[in-house]
């Protein structure tokens, strides 16, 4: 997640409580400059490499990467007939990406005319994630959107008794979890692979996010019916949250989970299934 989706402070449903009315949030954004050297890859040939990028904030979505067109091979891009109008910042202008005899589509987008006082979006290109192959922040591949420096991620141990349990059956049970705090999600609880006490159902499903890795899932027999994909470990964690690694973590949305005794309320978030918002791989490229 990030600062401006789910639950963060200029998301869709903020969990902080404010001291005064927040301003309508639709169409909010800013934009800030990035101290990382960050490079698009695709087919092979590097289309941007920037020391000066700038991470776009947008109220609903996750943060993307605006680049200098002196950092951008311009040479490999056409114009696309494609406008966007947006609210605030003025007609999106696309481009397509012309890679020797592939054509990738409405590539990129910049912002030739906001709207005054806008932030400086004038000579700044961004890129849909999927248009490139590869993404790399310093020297280490990123992976499914551009990390959020506001967000932090946790892995603690503790002792509290977690208990997990679903229709009145118990999945898994331990004093051993590794607790992961990160920003606007609740916490996850990853339990020792001994202590799952679930029938675990191979899942073809798989999740990536950008601060752990990638994820495999598992579904699981309670009592006369499969719960799809209820369960998820992380086989090679990035070195932030090593510890959890091969750990099992239940969706709190879904399941019913005990810490010390205590039944815990499901949060609502877009892992939830009445959740109000768009879906949490809704990845919104559009500008």
């Amino acid at each position: 997640m990030t600062l401006t989706v789910a639950t963060g402070l200029f998301g869709h449903r903020p969990a902080a409580v404010f001291s005064r009315e927040l301003p309508e949030m639709a169409g909010f954004f800013f934009l800030e400059p990035s101290p990382r050297r960050i490079r698009g890859i695709a087919a092979g040939q590097t289309v941007v490499d920037s020391r000066a990028a700038s991470l776009l904030f947008d109220h609903g979505r996750l943060p993307r990467y605006l680049f200098p067109q002196e950092d951008v091979r311009m040479e490999l891009l056409e114009e696309s007939a494609r406008r966007t109008p947006t609210p605030t910042k003025g007609e999106a202008r696309w481009w397509h990406l012309r890679l020797d005899d592939e054509l990738r589509e409405d590539a990129a987008w910049d912002y030739p005319e906001p709207p005054p006082g806008s932030p400086p979006l004038p000579g700044l290109i961004c890129f849909r994630w999927d248009a490139m192959d590869e993404w790399f922040e310093e020297d280490e591949e990123n992976i499914v959107h551009a990390r959020d420096p506001y967000h932090r991620v946790d892995v603690l141990d503790t002792t509290r008794r977690v208990r997990v349990g679903l229709d009145g059956q118990v999945l898994a049970e331990t004093t051993h979890c590794k607790v992961l705090f990160e920003t606007s999600l609740p916490p996850r609880w990853y339990i020792p692979r001994e202590d799952v006490s679930a029938e675990l159902l191979d899942s073809d499903f798989g999740t990536a996010c950008a601060y752990k890795g990638v994820a495999t899932h598992n579904s699981v027999r309670v009592g006369d019916r499969v719960e799809e994909h209820l369960v998820w470990r992380y086989p090679e964690p990035r070195r932030e949250v090593e510890p959890i690694r091969d750990h099992l973590a239940f969706y709190n949305e879904r399941v019913d989970l005990e810490i010390d005794g205590e039944l815990q309320q499901r949060p609502m978030t877009p892992f939830h299934p009445d959740w109000p918002g768009p879906p949490v791989d809704s990845r919104l490229p559009e500008p």
